[in-house]
């Protein structure tokens, strides 16, 4: 089954999923953004999509309406659409409740949720990317199936309620720990060390928690309760108490952990 559908955004996932929705042999009619410009640059990556600044889509031909843009967004704009008659909105955010699309002019709502970190300048492949599905209505949701199924084998069913954890959790697993990497590349750049020599470690890291599980994956001074090492690491620190904190704080929970 191949959906006509209107995207709303011109963010990271908007930059990628209109041009994969139209590669699985769907029609993206039109592309919405504040900012014209941004909406008109999207389209240069489509067919025959039109770029538009207003939320009047009463004369539009999609049955689908994806809205791809901040959380804090999803409420003005749902409220604020003008959409057509059995039309179908919704939203791609991992935190923010099906609720939030009730006030809206759709005859139907639900949830659209690509479970994947998004940015412009790498390429994702779709069929590695699991899709977050919900409604209220059977067959806006046998649709949302099909709409992901064209673009990636793994789609779960998942309740708001349950969807806040599973984004906690992301957030925890990819936000979290390229915040962490920073801060590694950071302290190898104030010593003037090259940041290319830890690279096989942290290969070897994620490697080995995805093959053994995060637990028995754990390693370092905190799990051998090496309080001699960690405070020598802690005054290292001492030059950001911040980061000093953040060091303390973490090996203090691997401790009580294990």
């Amino acid at each position: 089954m191949k959906f006509k559908i209107a995207i709303l955004g011109t963010g990271n996932v908007a930059w990628h999923l209109a041009p994969a929705l139209e590669e699985a042999g769907h029609t993206v009619t039109e592309i919405y953004g504040r900012n014209l410009a941004k909406a008109v640059e999207l389209t240069k990556k489509l067919y025959t999509t039109e770029a538009q600044d207003s939320l009047d889509f009463s004369e539009s031909e999609a049955e689908i309406y994806i809205l791809a843009v901040s959380d804090q967004a999803i409420s003005e704009l749902a409220d604020a659409l003008i959409l057509p008659e059995e039309s179908i909105l919704v939203h791609t955010s991992g935190s923010v409740s099906m609720d939030m699309l009730g006030y809206s002019s759709a005859s139907y709502t639900g949830i659209f949720y690509p479970l994947q970190s998004f940015t412009k300048e790498r390429e994702i492949d779709f069929t590695e990317v699991p899709f977050l599905l919900e409604s209220d209505d059977q067959q806006t949701l046998l649709k949302l199936k099909k709409l992901a199924n064209s673009l990636s084998p793994l789609q779960y069913v998942v309740k708001s309620k349950d969807r806040m954890a599973l984004h906690v959790a992301a957030v925890f697993a990819s936000n979290f720990s390229n915040h962490m990497l920073r801060l590694a590349e950071e302290i190898m750049h104030r010593k003037g060390l090259d940041y290319e020599m830890l690279k096989p470690l942290i290969i070897e890291t994620i490697s080995k928690s995805l093959e053994l599980g995060a637990k028995k994956a754990q390693t370092g001074p905190a799990l051998r309760s090496d309080l001699n090492t960690l405070e020598l690491h802690h005054q290292f620190l001492n030059y950001n108490e911040q980061v000093a904190e953040i060091y303390r704080l973490i090996s203090q929970d691997i401790i009580d952990s294990y």
